[in-house]
Formats: C-alpha cells, structure tokens, sequence
C-alpha cells in the first residue's frame, strides 16, 4: 500500500458509517449468534482453521452475514473478492473466474468470492457461476436475506452449506452500542456517552438488527450540539428522538411478508384473537395493503370457518367493501372487528374438504354422463332425447325428494360431511331428518 492509497483508506475509514467501522476483525469479536459460532460449532472451527467450503449466509438484516464475509476475508490465505448482486452482471463473475483461476495455476491459493444479496442474481448469473463454484475454482460466499432454498439455484444450494443467521438479542444489540462509544475512535474524540437505559431503549426498538441501532447512535451523536471540552450524552429522550417508529421486519416481497401473514392466518384459524391481531398490527404497522390483508381474511372466513358460522364470510365481504370505502387509518377498526370475529367463530374446513375431493375426482375419475333426467329439457324434442323422469323437489314434504343426483360413478361418494360445529350441527341434524323420511322416496320403497 503507497501513501496515497493508506491516506484515502484512513479517509474512509473516518468517513464510513459507524456501523461499518465497529464491524469486528476476528471471528472472537463478533457478538451474537451463538448457534453457529460458539467455539465448538463447525463454522467456528472451519473459519480458525481457515478451512471453508461453500456457504450461503441466510438472515435478516443487520445480523451479520457481511461481517462474517469480512470476518473470513480476514481470517483466511486465500484470495478474497466481493460482488454484490444488485449491481454486479455475469461478465463481473466471469472476470472473478478469470482470476481465479490464475490464481490457483500461479501461485496454488484458492479464491473465495463473497455475493452479496445473492437471491438478486437472476437464473443466467446463478447458472453461470456454478460450474466454477462445482469444480472448486471458487469458494462461494453468498449473503441473502431471502430463503435461499426458494431464491437460490438448486445445485449451488446443494454444494453449500447454509447457516441460519437469527436477530440479535437484546443483550447483544446493548453490548455492541456500549462497545461502540467505548472504542470507536470518533466517538471517543467527541466524548459521547451512552445512558443504560438508553442502550437498552436502542436495542429493543431496533428489532434485533444491529446496524438500525448503531446507525440510530450515530445520529443521536451527529445531532446533539456540544462544545469540544463537554461530553455528547445520549439519554432516552436523544435516543427517542433517533427512532421515532419502531424497526418491524417485513420485506412486502421477502420471507417477513409470507412468514406473518402465515402466522395471521393460523391464528385465525387457530381461534386465537389476540395473536390474529397482534399480527394484523404488525403488517398495518409495516405498511401493507389493507387490501392484501382482507382478501386473506375472506379465504380463511370460507377455508377455515365455513358453515360452522356462514355469518363470518359475509362479514369478511362487507368488510372488504368498508375496507376500500373508508380508507386508513379507521380501516383497521373494520379489520379489527373482522378478524376477531372470525377468529372466534366456530370452525369447519368441510367446504374446503369437500371441493378439493370433488377436484381430484373431477382429475382422476372419468365419466361416461350425467343421470339423463338432470339433463336440461327446456326445449322441444328433449323428450325424445330420453330426458323426463326428473322428480321436483318443492312437490315433496320438506321440499326434499330421493333421487340419484350424482353420475353412475360416483354413486356413494360423500364429499360434504358437516362437523357438528356451530352451525354445521344444525345442517348435520336435518340432513339426517330428510334422508330418514320414507315419504320422501318417489319409488314408495
């Protein structure tokens, strides 16, 4: 390194977020995630021994999958090259190749080749980098905070191994922020100093992703007047200042989305109110769609709750209808009131049940007609054609009469079967009234 290439580095350093400049050095630095780097853990001991095979780093933001990457890069002999995926093209891995391979013809080292934002390389970019990742030319490091068994090609899936990083605990987040102002050079030179309590506030609002608290530190500091001989104090209110709004996890197209709204409809369905809320909250806090949310609530009023309460759908729909019509914020009153309603009604998937066999039948059960008096015979010459014989059921007590409805096939085949929840016990007691009257049998049999 010439003078001039340490001097901008010096510049970048002091110029860089605070986040970047507490990124630890050595893998015994690094604070949290414990799971996979506790000193008897396989990637502990293969980033010491600077013995690392392919990995795909996979977490939320803020819990350290870059500062690992740098952490190995670091730690390890071999040649170290980063890319990130939102920027970087397929000529950008095939020119990382090239070196590579070089590389290891020159001088015998390996190149590991860090991706961040991996899951955001389309199939061609993905597709082009495997043969190199297969035949050991590179060592893949990628990052996401996608589930790379969904966003990742399948191959490179299958020759890395994957680490789950989870959010930082609270404990963790406070340890990082008190280590900040007490080693980071620029907040020492400007005396900054941080409250317990303060810390503590930080760490819980930021929802487990370090760099959201650090970054909220840095601005408390950057915000706060002091002359050059008196302290910078971050107390609560500074640090209330700094994150006004609470750091929810929800990427409207990433994991987070799928993961609540998974965790909203079982709650539902689960009879759970208080946590179907709880999760309405969340997503409403996040930013999503009124609209997204109510269609998923009309679903689970049809799936989940069915005729054990037919009022649960019509309320989901007139929702939806107040939904569009009010607007937020009062909207959420109209899906508190919806969601807790369904949630509390009582359950039967018998609907669902009873279509998706009906489906498969309809898939795998050929039929050769319908019984030939349900056939439409509105029209002159459907007599001739055979189609008479049919029994109207209002000439019947109860409005109800025995006669085959289903094709010949499928004569027996129940696809409807009524719990004897909520309302479905009703419907159960007086399918069993009709189907026992003998004055509904046509035949007198």
């Amino acid at each position: 390194m010439d003078l001039f290439d340490y001097m901008k580095t010096r510049t970048l350093e002091k110029e860089s977020p605070l986040a970047v400049r507490m990124r630890p050095k050595t893998i015994d630095d690094v604070v949290g995630q414990e799971h996979i780097l506790g000193k008897d853990k396989l990637l502990y001991r293969a980033i010491k021994a600077d013995r690392i095979s392919s990995i795909l780093f996979y977490g939320p933001p803020g819990t350290g999958k870059t500062t690992l990457a740098m952490v190995i890069a670091g730690s390890t002999r071999s040649d170290f090259q980063q890319l990130n995926a939102t920027i970087a093209g397929k000529k950008d891995i095939m020119e990382v190749v090239d070196m590579a391979k070089n590389n290891l013809a020159l001088t015998g080292r390996r190149t590991i080749l860090f991706i961040d934002e991996i899951h955001r390389f389309n199939k061609a970019q993905q597709d082009a980098l495997l043969p190199y990742v297969e035949d050991g030319t590179v060592i893949l490091i990628g990052a996401t905070t996608e589930n790379p068994y969904f966003e990742v090609n399948k191959a490179l899936v299958s020759r890395s191994q994957i680490f789950l990083l989870e959010k930082l605990k609270k404990e963790d987040i406070k340890t990082l922020l008190l280590r900040a102002v007490q080693t980071d050079v620029i907040l020492l030179e400007k005396k900054v100093q941080i409250t317990e309590e303060a810390a503590g506030f930080l760490a819980e609002m930021s929802d487990g992703d370090a760099r959201t608290a650090l970054n909220a530190l840095e601005l408390g500091v950057i915000t706060t007047d002091a002359d050059k001989n008196e302290e910078i104090l971050i107390d609560l209110a500074v640090a209330e200042e700094c994150i006004q709004r609470r750091a929810i996890r929800y990427d409207k197209d990433g994991d987070e989305h799928y993961d609540i709204i998974s965790a909203f409809i079982k709650s539902m369905r689960g009879s759970d109110a208080d946590a179907a809320i709880y999760y309405l909250a969340r997503m409403l806090y996040a930013g999503e769609d009124p609209k997204f949310i109510i269609r998923r609530v009309i679903i689970c009023a049809a799936e989940d709750v069915g005729n054990a309460d037919p009022r649960a759908l019509e309320i989901a729909v007139a929702a939806a209808r107040a939904v569009e019509f009010v607007g937020m914020p009062e909207a959420q009153i109209i899906l508190s009131q919806a969601v807790s309603y369904i949630a509390t009604a009582p359950k039967s998937n018998a609907a669902y049940v009873a279509i998706g066999k009906a489906m498969q039948d309809v898939k795998e059960i050929t039929i050769s007609t319908i019984p030939v008096y349900l056939k439409d015979a509105h029209y002159p010459g459907a007599k001739e054609l055979g189609h008479e014989g049919y029994h109207y059921a209002h000439n019947y007590p109860d409005h109800y009469v025995r006669q085959q409805y289903l094709p010949d096939e499928l004569v027996g085949k129940t696809y409807y079967e009524p719990t004897k929840q909520g309302y479905e016990r009703k419907i159960n007691e007086w399918m069993s009234y009709l189907k026992r009257g003998e004055k509904n049998d046509p035949t007198g049999q």
